[in-house]
């Protein structure tokens, strides 16, 4: 068996083409859709993830605010930057880009940040509109798993998802919402973590299988059922090189699969994009929900 390969680069083209026309609709208007980054330190993957965000900007024609504090920045220092980008007009949203140092409390950063600005839609309050099924900013790599496993009609009404991994901006939101009452969503979603004994007993059982943990192949080809779809959400570096969740040997077994490279990343990026052109929209119309 040779997997179905979900490509995300191509799915986010897509993304971005009908994001193109709600933009120039917004242009119409007089209103340029404009997307904030704060980074704090100097993290390589970060730094480097903020620049492709960026680059996802200039290719639409959505402006780009980029805020960047040293390793040394205080709580002071980031709460007058979040404040600074929720009252500018120029900016519809924006993200805090984890991880911060040590020193900082990221958790107390993003309270201050406006929800109608959650760019990330990881705001307590967005998280639980999500909870409640309510329109909200999504969390963007849930959304863009879901939006995925849609795109590439991979049967997710009543079947068994297994989530390895609990984390805030993968695992607890995505869990919450592919069990919602919707077209693309209605499963029944198991949440496993590395500290759970046996994973293969529950990964086995599963029709879909989300490695969101950031450990290296811990999702090997015994541990997934044959025809299964697997989607590679958590990666990790090691030795200076971009690890996956899953073994390549997956493909041999699963039905679909998501690459390394090329797959989540990208759609990832093209929803926060999303979440931004829609918040633009909300504020053309006087909505601050």
């Amino acid at each position: 068996m040779t997997a179905i390969n979900m490509d995300g680069n191509a799915l986010a083209a897509k993304v971005k083409a009908d994001l193109a026309t709600r933009i120039a609709a917004l242009e119409a208007k007089g209103i340029t859709p404009g997307l904030g980054t704060v980074l704090v330190g100097d993290d390589g993957p970060s730094e480097k993830y903020v620049s492709m965000k960026h680059a996802d900007c200039a290719e639409l024609g959505m402006a780009s605010i980029d805020r960047r504090l040293g390793a040394d920045a205080t709580q002071a220092d980031i709460e007058a930057v979040v404040d600074e980008l929720n009252a500018s007009n120029e900016v519809h949203a924006f993200i805090l880009q984890y991880p911060f140092p040590g020193q900082l409390d990221y958790g107390s950063a993003i309270l201050r940040v406006d929800p109608a600005k959650d760019a990330d839609g990881l705001h307590p309050t967005n998280l639980g509109h999500l909870v409640m099924g309510e329109d909200a900013p999504l969390a963007c790599t849930p959304a863009g798993i879901v939006e995925m496993l849609h795109h590439y009609e991979v049967p997710v009404k009543g079947r068994h998802v297994v989530i390895v991994g609990r984390g805030l901006t993968i695992g607890r939101p995505l869990a919450n919402l592919l069990s919602l009452k919707r077209p693309e969503a209605n499963a029944a979603v198991t949440v496993v973590h590395t500290g759970v004994e046996d994973i293969n007993s529950y990964t086995r059982s599963a029709d879909i299988v989300i490695a969101a943990a950031g450990s290296p192949a811990m999702i090997t080809a015994d541990m997934v059922k044959p025809g299964a779809a697997v989607v590679a959400a958590g990666v990790s570096f090691h030795d200076g090189k971009l690890r996956s969740d899953v073994a390549d040997e997956v493909a041999e077994v699963a039905g679909w699969v998501s690459p390394r490279v090329g797959g989540v990343g990208p759609m990832t990026r093209a929803m926060l994009l999303a979440n931004t052109v829609a918040a633009a929209e909300r504020a053309a119309l006087g909505d601050d929900r």
